[in-house]
Parts: structure tokens; C-alpha cells; sequence
């Protein structure tokens, strides 16, 4: 009944979008366009490339293919609400739907946020225990985790919309944002929202905070490896596997805190929140791609092949390492970037009864260490 008697009494929000700049909306919808066109096209081209390459079927791979799935999710949910707005001038939206959009723009920042996690997890095993990696992160344990971070990220949120829908509603129903934001809608709130509030600062702290801690501890003991190593170029190539993680860490988490700060402490004017709100949720899932293919060679390399392929011709080819002359080379790949390499070397002077000798070697990219 309580439920029931909110949603008649409140029957829409009305979106601000770019506060006081309603005059140029559809000048600005070219760039909020271009951005989800970016994200779409990037996110949408490493899923093509892993599901089509099967030398890209990694763990590293997998991680990334999630990464572009939570993208696609975080852009899609705010895509029908600005543009509409911006292009059409639709600033109302329905209260359900509201909560429906907010919720689902908390579950996949909560899903980013658990993905870049497991990708942390998976650089420090592939750089601090390198003959374990194959053993450890098999396909079955990607999948668990996969289904763990959806899992998570639905039930941390699933009481959020119910916490809502117990409040009443001021008349001035106008959001900060062109999107459903919790702390936005709480703000309109009549009655008390120490619950929302202590709520809200709970899924914060047990997700994002939780996540960005661990994966500053992860990479504790992959700087011990890299400033092991010997030369400076084994060092530099070796923290070149994990810059495209990093700076994609950097671009979610630090708009996401940013948000959150201000929304709850800070005293500012819609404007500011705006902005931050659009660079928390349109920059990540435009940029992840542009990130990750420059450092991982083989996703743009595998849609080259699936553009311009030839008939006749071999769409994939082995590893680089796969043969070697006077060797035999039984990869344990860790990722594109580092892998090991356990090499059998066949000497000619060795009888057929003397049993080779076995090395191992670190592997940056295409160079041994």
C-alpha cells in the first residue's frame, strides 16, 4: 500500500541534464553521442576479437571480455535518458523506471569495480607466481568469478530501490543529473534518510572501498618482482603489462570517489556534480578500449585479420615462441604481455639415451628475459 501510494503521489522526476545550458543540448548531444558511439564500437570489437581469435581465450582475455561487458552496461543504462534528453528535450521520467535505471547503473559500477579487482589478482599471479598461473586461474575458475562479481553486485544493491520507495517526495522533483542517481533521489526525500544514508555509505565502503584497497596490496609484491628484475629495460617491460590495468583503475575509481565525496559532504552547485556524474559514467567505458589496445597488440591484430581476411590464407597463427630452431618450447602462457616458457634444449651431441636439459625463461611480450 505504502509503495502503491509513492508511486501515485509521485508520478515522475524531471532531469536536469547540463544545468543552465538547455539552449545548446543539442549542440552538446554530439559529444555525449560520439562518446557512447565509442564505447559501444570499442567494447562491442574486444568481445568480437576474443570470441573469434581462440588464442585469445586467456584468462587475462576473459577478464577483459568482462571489463567490456560491464562497460557496455554502464554506458547503455544512462544512453536512453540523456540522449532523450539532450536530443528531444524528454525530461521526465516515469518513478519506476527511475529506480530501475539507478538500479542498474549500481550494479554495473559495482561489477567494474569487482572486475578491475580480479584483473589486479590476475597480474600479480601472473608476475609473482608465473609457474602457478595456468594451475590457478583455469576457465572454470574465470567463469566462478564471473558469476560471483554478478552476483555480488545484485544482491549488494537489491535494497536499495525498496528504501526508496518507503519515502515521500518533496514537489520539487528535478534530479542533478540526465540519469537516476541514489544520493540524487534521496536528496528530494520529505522524511528522514538516515537509512539510505547509512545504507549507501555501507555498499561504498564493502565494494568500491573494499576493491581499491586489495588491488593497491596486490601490486606490493609485483613492484618487489619488477624492482628484482636486472636491467632497466627488463624492469620497464615488465611494469608495461600492468599500465593499461592501472589506468583503467585511475579513470573509474577516481570520478567514482569524486562523486560520491561530493554528493555527501560537499555544498556544491549542480553544475560540478554534473560534470563529475558524466566523467564517472561516459569516460570509463569509452577510454577501456582505447587503453587496453594499445598495450594488448593482439585485439586490434585479430580485427585486422577478421576485416581483412583472405581466402586461403590462414586466419590465426601460432605463438612466436611456439618454435624455436634447436628448441622444443612448451609454452605455459600467462598473458599476451608475460608469459613463461619451459624450453627443452636438444643438443646434437647428446645420445638419444641422455635426457635433455630444461630451462625456463620469463617472457615480455615478443622479448626473453
Amino acid at each position: 500500500m505504502s509503495s502503491n501510494h509513492t508511486m501515485s503521489q509521485l508520478p515522475a522526476f524531471l532531469l536536469l541534464g547540463i544545468p543552465w545550458r538547455e539552449d545548446i543540448h543539442k549542440w552538446l548531444s554530439i559529444p555525449f553521442f560520439l562518446l557512447y558511439l565509442a564505447a559501444a564500437l570499442g567494447n562491442g570489437a574486444i568481445l568480437v576479437a576474443v570470441a573469434r581469435n581462440p588464442s585469445l581465450r586467456e584468462p587475462m582475455h576473459c577478464f577483459l571480455s568482462m571489463l567490456a561487458v560491464t562497460d557496455l552496461a554502464l554506458s547503455g543504462t544512462t544512453l536512453p535518458t540523456t540522449l532523450g534528453l539532450l536530443w528531444f528535450g524528454i525530461s521526465q521520467v516515469a518513478f519506476d523506471v527511475c529506480l530501475t535505471q539507478m538500479f542498474f547503473i549500481h550494479v554495473a559500477s559495482v561489477a567494474e569495480s569487482s572486475v578491475l579487482l580480479a584483473m589486479a589478482v590476475d597480474r600479480w599471479t601472473a608476475i609473482a607466481c608465473p609457474l602457478r598461473y595456468s594451475a590457478l586461474l583455469t576457465h572454470r575458475v574465470v567463469a566462478r568469478v564471473g558469476l560471483a562479481v554478478l552476483i555480488r553486485s545484485a544482491l549488494t544493491l537489491l535494497p536499495l530501490p525498496f528504501l526508496l520507495l518507503r519515502l515521500t517526495y518533496n514537489d520539487q522533483r528535478r534530479l542533478t543529473h540526465s540519469f537516476c542517481f541514489h544520493p540524487d533521489i534521496m536528496k528530494l526525500a520529505r522524511n528522514e534518510t538516515e537509512v539510505n544514508v547509512h545504507y549507501g555509505l555501507f555498499v561504498i565502503l564493502s565494494t568500491a572501498g573494499i576493491d581499491s584497497i586489495l588491488i593497491i596490496l596486490s601490486y606490493i609484491p609485483i613492484a618487489k618482482v619488477i624492482l628484482g628484475l636486472g636491467s632497466w629495460g627488463e624492469k620497464v617491460r615488465a611494469a608495461g603489462t600492468c599500465v593499461s590495468h592501472v589506468a583503467a583503475v585511475l579513470v573509474f575509481f577516481v570520478p567514482m570517489i569524486g562523486l560520491s565525496v561530493m554528493h555527501r559532504f560537499g555544498s556544491h552547485g549542480p553544475l560540478p556534480l554534473a560534470l563529475v556524474g558524466y566523467i564517472y559514467l561516459l569516460v570509463p567505458p569509452a577510454l577501456n578500449p582505447v587503453i587496453y589496445s594499445i598495450k594488448c597488440q593482439c585485439i586490434w591484430k585479430t580485427l585486422l585479420r577478421l576485416c581483412f581476411y583472405q581466402p586461403g590464407v590462414p586466419r590465426w597463427t601460432s605463438s612466436p615462441h611456439s618454435s624455436h630452431i634447436g628448441h622444443k618450447s612448451l609454452p605455459v602462457t600467462c598473458s599476451q604481455r608475460f608469459s613463461v616458457q619451459t624450453v627443452q634444449i636438444e643438443s646434437p651431441s647428446m645420445g638419444s639415451s641422455q635426457s635433455d636439459e630444461t630451462s625456463i625463461g620469463l617472457v615480455f611480450g615478443d622479448t626473453p628475459v
